[in-house]
């Protein structure tokens, strides 16, 4: 007569083996695009959403600061056995006048600082080319503007910039390393660093100029595998490609199985070899904490941070020294807010005041006047205010006859940077605009160019709003007042622009006639999915976007007669609006 085997479950297995292995402890603390905000941002961009825990309701906490994550994360260390600090790229880039203005060199200084080890890169890293992307790297003086201090040439970040999916063009090889390998308590863990493979299309092609990027998927299952062939078997990826939870606080539960979260990294992080223990990713600004499952269907922790040093993540895991694996169930990750409340970091206040005085003259000089916020990249509407302005401001700069004769202008969101805040950022007094403020809000300093297109273009330049790349998630044009349609958005593709509605100064657009565009070179040149803009002919160049922009400023507004925030109603929305900025 046989007895019952007792069989353990998998927990009890579980439990069994995690005594016959010994582990460590390691914390992983994560930002993603800081891009150069030293200072707190202002407004809404400046903001966080969470649940008042007192009355259920959404507010928004002021959050962000180089000064103030400074502070948290050096108090997130203390209690942690060991510490490593990444990033998922858009570090600089698009950044406010007090770094921007020397050419980021603050920002890579204050990460040193911060003790940041390793950054994937992002699309803005290459907003200046590769060459500007490696000197930020390696240091030396700016070869235009040179050193910004006699007696001072720019270091070099001693973080490690990674880019496994950018190769040169003609010798194949990775523009900077593919991954950066360290010991955590005698545990090799390694960081395999990419940029999302369409950076092509949301640059300007100057800066990607002789690179090829790749497929995300295969670069990090093949650089995973290689780790793996040299004995590294704790592997983070450092994704500069991200997704779109469904809430916008900031804390959000995504859910065991990701339902709560979609956009590309869900199918990205779908695809990634197991061995890959974690997934830190960016882009998006948005923030998450969620388990997406991997190829064998099992839960793997996906991060983001928000944007602006809003606020950081942070990441338990445990090592197994036997195996060297990341033990996948004990990846625990939560989103922290960068409060305003906590003491400042004494030497990153030095070092902001140091570059707010170099930059002073230039920053702080008042080129105009508002009556209250007008929000850009705050505002969760598909017409934004600030975005009706800089229209404006484009149409009007651009339309006299010798400098492009436009007929109507676009801007692009995504390059909308900031909002317009009415309550003062330094001395200068409520409703003044400054020039570091404007430079914010537009900082690439783009050369405004006008082009031809046929009407038929122009419909079709509407319609790539919402099909095509832009299909899943649309980017909606702000455009000058004198074009107004209606924008369907329980249809799909681009039946969402409603052909039959559009009109240029009250009249239908002809298919066959020719229409001059006013919009920045990037967008010009067919960038965030508009080829109906790279076709266009008969191209002038004008003044930069910021200059356009200062200046409208200037002849629109005074102290006795600031400037009022459009009244948004150049696009008729029909169904639900998101928020796809």
């Amino acid at each position: 007569m046989f007895g019952t085997v007792a069989v353990p479950t998998a927990a009890q297995a579980a439990d069994a083996n995690a005594k016959r292995h010994k582990t460590v402890n390691l914390q992983l603390l994560a930002i993603n695009d800081f891009h150069g905000n030293l200072e707190p941002p202002a407004g809404s961009s400046g903001t966080v959403k969470e649940i008042d825990p007192a009355t259920g309701q959404v507010v928004s906490t002021p959050a962000g600061g180089i000064e103030y994550l400074a502070t948290e994360l050096r108090q997130a260390r203390i209690p942690a056995d060991d510490s490593i600090t990444v990033a998922a790229g858009d570090i600089v880039g698009a950044s406010p006048l007090t770094s921007a203005l020397f050419h980021d060199e603050p920002t890579i200084e204050a990460m040193d600082k911060l003790g940041l080890d390793v950054t994937s890169v992002g699309n803005h890293e290459f907003d200046e080319g590769a060459a500007e992307l490696l000197r930020m790297q390696e240091g030396g003086c700016h070869p235009t503007d040179g050193c910004y201090e006699p007696g001072r040439t720019f270091k070099g970040a001693n973080f490690n910039y990674l880019s496994a999916n950018v190769t040169d063009e003609k010798t194949g090889k990775t523009l900077l390393p593919p991954y950066w390998v360290t010991k955590s308590q005698g545990v090799k863990i390694g960081f395999i660093g990419v940029t999302l493979e369409g950076t092509p299309n949301i640059v300007t092609a100057e800066g990607v100029k002789g690179l090829k990027f790749a497929n995300e998927v295969t670069t990090i299952n093949k650089y995973a595998a290689e780790l793996k062939s040299k004995g590294v078997n704790s592997i983070v990826a450092l994704i500069h490609e991200g997704g779109y939870p469904a809430s916008n606080v900031y804390n959000y539960d995504c859910g065991a199985a990701g339902q709560g979260i979609s956009g590309p990294i869900v199918d990205i992080a779908k695809k990634i070899d197991p061995a890959v223990g974690a997934i830190v990713t960016g882009h998006t600004h948005n923030a998450y904490a969620c388990s997406i499952p991997d190829p064998n269907g099992v839960p793997r922790s996906v991060t983001s941070a928000a944007s602006f040093g809003r606020l950081f993540t942070e990441i338990d895991m445990k090592l197994d020294k036997t195996t060297g694996e990341i033990v996948r169930p004990s990846v625990k990750a939560e989103n922290h807010v960068v409060r305003r409340t906590v003491e400042k970091a004494p030497d990153m206040t030095e070092l902001v005041q140091h570059y707010q005085k170099l930059a002073a003259p230039i920053a702080n000089r008042p080129v105009g006047y508002i009556g209250s916020d007008i929000n850009g990249r705050g505002s969760s509407d598909l017409e934004k205010p600030l975005g009706d302005v800089i229209a404006d401001a484009q149409l009007e700069g651009l339309s006299p006859a010798g400098k492009g004769g436009a007929q109507v202008a676009f801007m692009n969101p995504g390059g909308i940077r900031s909002d317009l805040v009415y309550k003062a950022s330094g001395s200068e007094g409520d409703g003044v605009v400054t020039y570091g403020e404007a430079f914010t809000v537009q900082p690439f300093t783009n050369m405004m160019q006008v082009k031809t297109l046929t009407g038929a273009q122009l419909v079709q330049l509407l319609q790539q709003q919402v099909s095509g790349p832009n299909d899943a998630a649309p980017k909606i044009l702000q455009n000058s007042a004198n074009l107004h349609y209606t924008l369907d958005m329980r249809k799909t593709g681009a039946d969402r622009v409603v052909a039959d509605s559009i009109r240029l100064n009250g009249a239908p657009i002809d298919p066959a006639g020719k229409y001059r565009v006013a919009a920045n070179e990037f967008l010009a040149g067919g960038g965030d999915g508009f080829p109906a803009f790279a076709a266009g002919t008969d191209k002038l160049v004008g003044a930069s976007d910021l200059d356009v922009f200062t200046a409208y400023l200037s002849a629109h507004s005074s102290a006795a007669a600031p400037l009022k925030a459009p009244a948004q109603d150049r696009i008729k929305v029909l169904g639900p609006g998101s928020d796809i900025d």
